[in-house]
């Protein structure tokens, strides 16, 4: 299916590996030129240079390192890319823990990260996006917004936060051919998610590796979901095909999620 996008530009965030790489691959492979954002130089660069490769002549991938939570960050990746037609938004998970350690300071920096800033990068981009009449917003929130978990708090209520928002102001762009929707992650093979099998296993004394392996074999699939597949459905979201669906939280979990709603 050609996607309908060629040509179009896209800024990513978080974007050096993981989930958000695997949206920009995804969107590359369609034509989109793509801003690539991330904190780590290094990292960074060899992502961009990779899917170079992948893309194919014409397409322009740039990279920018810098924080995106920060003021300073943002406008650094908007100087890079001040008209996108679409945005991925996606800012690493805070730390999982008991809430009761948390202090005033974790929670700003999670509302900051993964609430704050899409929110501040969709208020710099949308309007330009109304004015072109087309744009597609991106968040990447979490599985936990559906079905919360204790230890992952911080995040439960950040994102949450974000969902409201979101589910308010896409009902208002749609008309003018902008969607903006958040695409829900479960466990996907990533360093987000080994990084969780080491607080488990510290917190219940197995090991990481056996962490990791009851939890694959808890998901219907008996598997992890992986960037390509992720991003795959992000590059849809993105598409000229996908205009009448917005404001929709689209969970990717391999069936964990028990619901029917």
């Amino acid at each position: 299916m050609d996607l309908g996008i060629r040509d179009k530009q896209a800024l990513v965030c978080g974007a050096s590996k993981g989930l958000g790489r695997g949206c920009a691959e995804a969107l590359a492979k369609e034509g989109v030129h793509v801003t690539l954002v991330a904190r780590t130089p290094q990292t960074l660069e060899s992502a961009a240079e990779e899917i170079r490769g992948i893309a194919g002549n014409g397409v322009r991938v740039t990279a920018v390192a810098c924080d995106i939570t920060t003021a300073e960050g943002r406008q650094k990746a908007l100087a890079a890319c001040p008209q996108p037609d679409i945005l991925v938004t996606n800012a690493g998970g805070p730390p999982p823990g008991d809430f009761r350690n948390w202090s005033r300071d974790d929670w700003i920096a999670a509302l900051d990260a993964n609430m704050l800033t899409p929110i501040e990068l969709i208020k710099a981009t949308v309007d330009g996006m109304i004015g072109r009449r087309f744009g597609r917003i991106v968040n990447i929130t979490s599985g936990t917004v559906k079905a919360p978990t204790d230890v992952l708090g911080l995040s439960n209520g950040a994102r949450s936060g974000l969902t409201g928002f979101v589910a308010g102001l896409a009902r208002k762009t749609v008309a003018h051919n902008v969607t903006i929707n958040n695409l829900l992650p479960g466990p996907f093979d990533t360093d987000r998610l080994t990084s969780l099998f080491a607080a488990a296993a510290k917190a219940t004394g197995k090991s990481a590796d056996e962490a990791r392996e009851a939890r694959r074999l808890q998901n219907p699939a008996k598997r992890f979901g992986t960037p390509a597949e992720f991003g795959a459905m992000c590059a849809f979201l993105c598409s000229s095909h996908a205009g009448y669906m917005t404001g929709q939280n689209i969970l990717l979990d391999g069936g964990a999620y028990p619901g029917t709603f």
